[in-house]
């Protein structure tokens, strides 16, 4: 069935005016600061939404659903531990930010172990954050592919152009304040489509607990089972959601920039908390969408397109929402794929631009070529993360999770030997790093582990071969400090 005209029209009018909105913070911008930290006046409030809008990815929209389709509502266990790292990063982390004027996250790296380990971790970003994205852009042409019946090319290639444009002219305002309107636009839709779906289910909710219970119990949040090769458990989802998070929050550039964004310390962990408890919330609702599609597809037949659980959401969007709704809610699905890259574009352009001085030698000292400097490397990337979006994925949620799980761990061990070890030296953290990573390539490569206990099976490997090599590092005479005593 395809997309009706009031459908696209509701769809058109949100593509239009979002980028245009998005375009016009353009103006006051005079250099990097305004550009890459919103000149840092943004309210808390507003870098929560943003943070929350940036994490929750198309992935997250089609991905949740059909998560909790086939399964239950155990994914929930990780927004636990999502909360969990939230606090931490809030103690640990931004304090130790804060001492500084610094652009990106990895300029505290360099303060500790110098411009070699800031590139280091800096390219790790980089590599990280544009594969996950490429997986995230890759998310909207699925949606794109149900309601148009079209191949998923175009549609990846429009967002992409769309949100390039108002990132490129507008920074980090625009990303901030367009990543609030989207935030409110996909809950609402989200949030109508439960509604919606739910007055669908003959019985309603009653229903939904009887059929949940009779299938297994889909309704079911705990499994304390100690298991290392599944990936919802309350282990795997609190400890290994904690280290997921001081890692995705903590160390990637993506959701630092905003909360270096913050006007001061205080107002940065207001928002890294208050975004958490958001989180928590739109996940259960995202997974209560998928146990109730399963509910629904017993009594009326559910077309999976393709086979592809991923597309079971969309489908049900297009087919069975009414002339108006159907269009506000893939609105809001092309809302989280657009807040997505323009954060990251921004994030990549600052971390390419500031960890890189070769890039900026000849801007140096003039802040309007520097300006239209990170305004062409933002484009570049744009290009990059569209042609990354065009390769083959498959489970789209998982995919993302896993490839940033993978490297995440060795930069989260380097941060933590630059936060908590005052006698780790440059060598020994970069020798920590290594080890990290080819430890959790291997675990990959030949273990069962599930991919929610990546990231602390390479921080720990990293911080405990960093602190040891940095104890044989005979060229460290005497230990440089630790940044938090300072």
């Amino acid at each position: 069935m395809p997309i009706r005209a009031v459908d696209l029209a509701v769809l058109l009018l949100y593509l239009g005016g979002i980028t245009m909105f998005g375009v016009r913070f353009r103006r006051g911008q005079s250099d990097v600061r305004d550009y890459f930290l919103g000149g840092r006046t943004a309210p808390w409030w507003a870098l929560a939404a943003s943070i929350v809008a940036t994490e929750t990815s198309t992935l997250t929209i089609i991905g949740t659903p059909a998560i909790a389709f086939a399964g239950t509502l155990g994914f929930l266990q990780l927004a636990i531990g999502y909360i969990a790292g939230r606090i931490l990063i809030s103690v640990v982390f931004l304090p130790a930010y804060f001492r500084g004027e610094f652009y990106t996250a990895y300029a505290l790296i360099e303060k500790r172990f110098g411009k070699h380990a800031r590139r280091v971790a800096a390219l790790t970003f980089l590599g990280t954050r544009a594969l996950a994205e490429g997986v995230r852009l890759n998310a909207i042409g699925k949606i794109v592919s149900v309601a148009f019946g079209t191949g998923s090319g175009f549609s990846i290639a429009a967002v992409t152009a769309l949100t390039l444009l108002y990132t490129f002219e507008g920074g980090m305002k625009a990303v901030i304040w367009t990543d609030l309107v989207q935030l409110v636009l996909y809950l609402a839709g989200s949030a109508t489509a439960f509604w919606l779906l739910l007055g669908k289910i003959p019985g309603g909710w009653s229903e939904v607990v009887r059929a949940s219970a009779a299938a297994g119990g889909k309704l079911q949040v705990f499994d304390f089972s100690l298991s290392f090769t599944q990936a919802y458990t309350f282990w795997a989802g609190v400890v290994g959601g904690t280290f997921l998070t001081l890692a995705s929050h903590g160390t990637d550039q993506t959701i630092v920039q905003r909360l270096l964004a913050a006007k001061n310390l205080r107002d940065s962990q207001r928002a890294i908390i208050a975004s958490g408890l958001i989180v928590f919330a739109q996940f259960a609702l995202f997974l209560l969408v998928g146990v109730m599609l399963f509910v629904y597809g017993q009594h009326a037949p559910l077309a999976i397109p393709g086979g592809d659980r991923d597309k079971i959401f969309p489908a049900f969007v297009v087919q069975q929402m009414p002339g108006g709704v159907a269009g506000l809610v893939l609105a809001a699905m092309f809302a989280v794929a657009m807040s997505n890259t323009s954060g990251s574009l921004n994030s990549l352009a600052s971390s390419s631009i500031m960890d890189f001085p070769l890039l900026r030698r000849r801007s140096e000292g003039d802040p309007a070529a520097l300006l239209r400097l990170s305004r062409r490397i933002t484009l570049v990337w744009g290009v990059v993360l569209g042609a990354l979006a065009l390769m083959n994925w498959k489970e789209v949620l998982e995919a993302g999770l896993t490839i940033a799980s993978i490297t995440y761990g060795s930069l989260l061990g380097l941060f933590l030997l630059c936060l908590l070890n005052p006698r780790a030296t440059a060598r020994g953290a970069i020798a920590g790093m290594i080890a990290g990573l080819a430890v959790i390539l291997a675990v990959w490569r030949y273990t069962p582990l599930a991919w929610t206990w990546y990231v602390l099976a390479g921080t720990v490997p990293t911080f405990v071969v960093g602190s040891l090599a940095s104890l044989l590092d005979n060229s460290a005479s005497t230990p440089m400090g630790n940044p938090r005593e300072k």
